[in-house]
């Protein structure tokens, strides 16, 4: 018996998780004045004279420099990362055709507890983001909604989704309050009437620190990916994936494994409390997390080998350039050794495929890299 080999190196891939790493004081300088003291802010804190971002009161980032000359060093160094020629050069690297990008300090501004530093802080990314990346084809930015109420969300939908480089339109993983209840129902709506999914990052919308002392770090991760089956579990169950058919979800860097347990776990508790299950759906919850709720992964063999059970359309590969997990710049060795066997199909439709309809990439660039 042959199996099938994937030569990942002759596919067309477009990554649906990278990211840029902001500069740090981004949002204090572009805060109107009025409200810098309570936006994110660089403070110069330790004895050595380096610095940490701050959102109200807690550290949400630290950089290990001696000297305030060396951090803003690093900082342009950010800034030059960003371009859309050095994000072409790692594309080229790693054998991309594109990317949809992702904030990371951002990441943390949704805990915010001031509604408008939050909405201000969300917009100011935007605006960034778009400024540094906006008008490449190969490229897509993620859109950061501002969810302290749905009103203001949606605004921002309305004024991020005509923007032909945002793919996505960004929520927390988790809501406040929960995405299964009636306040978000006119903010999904206006979500699926875009045509552009609602992405949710892992770590958003909650403190990612739920437990210390010895093999915390490691529990820690693994607590904050399980927020991803606990969101689609409500999307599903709670009906709003059935009243708006249109709406897709893309829950990012949470890896995928979960997709086949969570399907099944939820289908026989549907079926088996059905007496009290509310609302009646017409379908079983697995129909709609395999058709509107997707997850993206790096290197899971568990989502792999579990393909016959929750088919190809949910999946999404990214390389989570630049983070220090990411694949790049071996993500073409990673897909041949994980995809071993897969049918080129549907690795073309995890690879590429998926990314380009969800996002809304042309097709003209899986025909070629960046020059």
């Amino acid at each position: 018996m042959t199996t099938t080999t994937v030569n990942a190196a002759r596919l067309p891939k477009i990554s649906a998780d990278s990211h840029v790493d902001e500069p740090h004081d981004l949002w204090f300088e572009r805060m109107p004045v009025d409200l810098r003291d309570r936006s994110p802010r660089r403070i110069q804190a330790n004895t050595e004279g380096g610095w940490r971002l701050v959102v109200d009161g807690s550290d949400i980032g630290w950089e290990g420099v001696s000297t305030m000359k060396e951090a803003r060093a690093l900082d342009d160094d950010r800034v030059e990362a960003i371009a859309p020629a050095a994000r072409e050069a790692m594309m080229r690297i790693d054998g991309l055709n594109g990317e949809i990008v992702y904030p990371t300090i951002g990441l943390y501004t949704y805990g915010i507890q001031d509604p408008v530093v939050g909405r201000v802080a969300c917009e100011i990314y935007n605006d960034w983001i778009l400024e540094r990346l906006g008008g490449n084809p190969r490229i897509k930015v993620a859109a950061m909604l501002p969810t302290w109420d749905a009103a203001m969300a949606i605004a921002e939908v309305e004024r991020m989704a005509p923007e032909g480089s945002v793919g996505g339109l960004l929520l927390p993983l988790v809501g406040t309050p929960e995405w299964n209840l009636p306040e978000w129902e006119s903010l999904w709506a206006a979500i699926a009437a875009t045509g552009k999914p609602a992405v949710m990052h892992q770590g958003t919308g909650h403190d990612m620190i739920f437990y210390r002392g010895w093999g915390s770090p490691t529990a820690n991760l693994l607590t904050t990916q399980s927020m991803a089956p606990r969101a689609a579990a409500l999307l599903s169950c709670s009906g709003v994936l059935e009243r708006h058919p249109d709406l897709h979800v893309v829950m990012v860097e949470v890896n995928a494994g979960w997709m086949a347990w969570a399907m099944s776990t939820l289908d026989n508790y549907y079926r088996d409390h059905s007496h009290w299950s509310k609302p009646a759906l017409r379908e079983r919850p697995s129909d709609y997390l395999r058709r509107q709720v997707h997850a993206t992964f790096q290197d899971d063999p568990v989502a792999i080998n579990n393909i016959n059970l929750t088919g190809v359309d949910c999946l999404l590969w990214g390389n989570d350039y630049p983070h220090p997990e990411s694949t790049y710049p071996e993500s073409n060795r990673v897909l041949d050794e994980l995809l071993v066997g897969v049918s080129e199909a549907d690795v073309r439709a995890m690879t590429s495929g998926n990314a380009m309809r969800l996002f809304g990439f042309s097709p003209e660039i899986l025909g070629t890299t960046p020059a």
